[in-house]
């Protein structure tokens, strides 16, 4: 049974998975074998015209969002010089005539909103070439950004794919493809879509954007501040740096005031002292001026005040 990838698509289960075993079959031997083995490849390396309509999503999603300027400027180019470079397709693994996207998706974008055939060249590729393929294409391309390979990365290893398989297809090694993986897993897809590829960021300040929400729980704050409708109108660089200033603003919080003194009264209504309660002691103040020699009578009775009142609450306490 497929399982939904972590991009929304439907992605075959683990068991699912294509193996070159699952796509081999045998092959006739002698003079017949080697020239059926030859047609395969002249038909691997031709270049075919698909139509758009014929050809599904496959692998990871490598890009975080359509720059629709950009899109824009490769749809004219398209129109105007024709398509160049072919995209990479396989026979699709579950339906007859129809195959699936190995790279070349902004390509295909642009050619389904043209009308016009997609020129491809269709290889049989199980799911480890074709991560392999889509991730050795990615290597070649310098306009993908560190978050973008970080977040393939990352959706690779959501999919159980080994460490080694993923360092293989983005050419880089374990220790690169670790610190990659630190800052792929630590933000969900729908966060990363929402700021975009982000060209000018690199790994170390998606690692301070990583620890300055979690220290001042800001997710809350950051998530609201993008659902604003002027964060959508910003390019993808000053997205990150809105999100990372709000991460990083700490709330300032207002000193408690200080507790305020109770007065004491007498039965008459007059004043005898105040009393307030901190966080270090309960503290009892008769002032000198108007105390009438009270305040000298409770200095020398306090000790045996003190445990009057100590012996009547506990008393009481043992009642409660």
């Amino acid at each position: 049974m497929a399982r939904k990838g972590i991009l929304g698509g439907d992605m075959p289960a683990k068991s699912e998975r294509r193996r070159p075993a699952d796509i081999a079959k045998p092959q006739p031997r002698g003079a017949v074998g080697a020239l059926q083995s030859s047609l395969t490849k002249l038909q691997e390396n031709a270049v075919q015209e698909i139509d758009a309509a014929l050809i599904d999503d496959a692998g990871v999603e490598d890009r975080l969002g359509v720059d629709s300027v950009a899109q824009a400027q490769l749809r004219e180019s398209l129109s105007t010089y024709g398509q160049q470079v072919p995209v990479l397709l396989r026979p699709h693994h579950k339906t007859d005539g129809r195959y699936e996207i190995v790279y070349g998706r902004r390509r295909l974008k642009a050619l389904r909103e043209l009308g016009v055939p997609v020129k491809a060249m269709i290889r049989q590729l199980d799911d480890h070439a074709l991560v392999m393929a889509q991730g050795q294409e990615n290597t070649a391309r310098q306009d993908l950004s560190f978050i973008e390979k970080a977040s393939f990365a990352a959706q690779l290893a959501a999919q159980d794919y080994a460490r080694q398989t993923i360092a293989d297809a983005l050419s880089i090694d374990l220790p690169m493809l670790s610190r990659m993986l630190k800052v792929g897993t630590a933000f969900p897809l729908p966060f990363l879509r929402q700021i975009g590829s982000a060209p000018g960021i690199g790994r170390d300040r998606w690692i301070a954007l990583a620890k300055a929400l979690d220290d001042n729980n800001s997710r809350g704050h950051a998530t609201a501040l993008m659902n604003t409708p002027d964060f959508g109108q910003l390019d993808s660089d000053a997205r990150f740096d809105a999100v990372f200033e709000r991460a990083n603003r700490t709330t300032t919080k207002k000193p408690k005031a200080p507790p305020k003194p109770r007065t004491l009264r007498d039965a008459n209504g007059k004043a005898l002292g105040d009393i307030k309660t901190t966080n270090k002691g309960v503290i009892l103040n008769i002032a000198t001026k108007n105390a009438d020699g009270f305040d000298a009578w409770i200095d020398g009775n306090a000790e045996a005040l003190l445990q009057e009142l100590h012996d009547r609450w506990a008393t009481q306490r043992r009642d409660d």
